[in-house]
């Protein structure tokens, strides 16, 4: 008999939330198999739309609460509030085994503060970080960390260097993972002492889960011969942010630019099947599903302001992760 993947839900958190997530857990179900759902929230809102929905009562449960952390609370007043609330309840099933990964849309800090919380830190590793996945020409980029940690030292970006490589196999696993730090250039000699020391202690010991190629500048993120980038979280929450922003800048212009004449249109008509691979390209529901990384359990962090298919697609990444037995491979290669 094969045992089933049990994902912990927090029905509760983010925008339109329970019911873009029981949507999302729909979408899901329907094109995944051997999955089990621990669904946290309030079941008088929760039942009535699963039972609208196309998903088999043999697959979830409801654990009932009526307390929900709000987007506005501060990870302090979350974590005080916490120990009924529908994120802590499921961070809680995680810490006692019940379940084998968390997905939340809920608030960032109050979900990384009670993670913190609950489960313990893999042994070895300093400092969690924060891992999402970003686009490239070849297929999909691990970017590590995104602002979970300002400040980091060598041993951190090491760290994260190893954790970005285990999420990448556990994801792709028939590719080869290739590291790069992100810097201001690509010689030896350039950035702060932080890179160049840890650049030198990568080159030095290689590792069996990466090939270890040396520094990438912000401008070759997307070309696709890299595909873990490591940085502190403070230059890597910057990037994100200014992808994030590119991205909505090109594809705001490019419909403009199609609808401000009838010529335009015509040629949005004749180009729709490439004007559509291109906005999948960019459509960040696609790539929904922020990884905590370093903590001895997997808490994946939805958007909060995605919709369903977003949220299905922040459960296919935890299922993946669990498949992919991240954990594990985190564990296997530590320095």
């Amino acid at each position: 008999m094969i045992i089933p993947v049990k994902i912990a839900v927090d029905a509760m958190g983010g925008e339109n939330s329970p019911s873009k997530v029981i949507k999302g857990i729909e979408i899901h179900c329907l094109n995944s198999s051997n999955i089990f759902y621990n669904i946290f929230g309030n079941q008088n809102l929760i039942e009535p739309m699963i039972k609208k929905s196309k998903i088999s009562k043999d697959i979830y449960k409801i654990i009932h609460t009526e307390k929900f952390i709000k987007d506005s609370d501060s990870p302090l007043s979350a974590a005080k509030k916490g120990k009924d609330t529908s994120m802590w309840l499921a961070i809680e099933s995680l810490k006692d085994d019940n379940s084998d990964a968390i997905v939340s849309a809920g608030n960032t800090g109050a979900l990384f503060v009670i993670a913190k919380l609950n489960l313990n830190m893999i042994e070895n590793i300093d400092k969690p970080a924060l891992s999402a996945l970003w686009p490239n020409k070849n297929g999909m980029n691990i970017v590590l960390d995104l602002g979970a940690n300002i400040d980091c030292n060598e041993k951190n970006l090491l760290d994260f260097s190893l954790m970005g490589a285990a999420l990448h196999k556990s994801l792709f696993d028939k590719e080869e993972s290739k590291v790069a730090l992100l810097n201001i250039g690509s010689e030896e000699l350039k950035g702060n002492n932080i890179i160049k020391n840890t650049f030198q202690i990568l080159n030095e010991n290689k590792n069996p889960l990466f090939e270890f190629k040396g520094y990438i500048e912000g401008n070759h993120i997307m070309d696709g011969n890299i595909n873990v980038i490591v940085t502190d979280g403070f230059t890597g929450n910057i990037a994100l942010k200014t992808a994030e922003g590119t991205a909505n800048f090109i594809t705001d212009e490019l419909k403009k630019a199609f609808n401000s004449s009838f010529i335009g249109k015509i040629s949005a008509f004749l180009n729709l099947k490439n004007l559509k691979n291109f906005k999948n390209k960019l459509d960040p529901r696609l790539y929904n599903g922020a990884i905590l990384l370093g903590l001895d359990k997997p808490v994946i962090k939805s958007h909060g302001s995605t919709d369903e298919v977003g949220f299905a697609n922040s459960l296919k990444v935890c299922e993946k992760i669990i498949k992919g037995k991240l954990i594990e491979k985190i564990k296997k290669n530590i320095i």
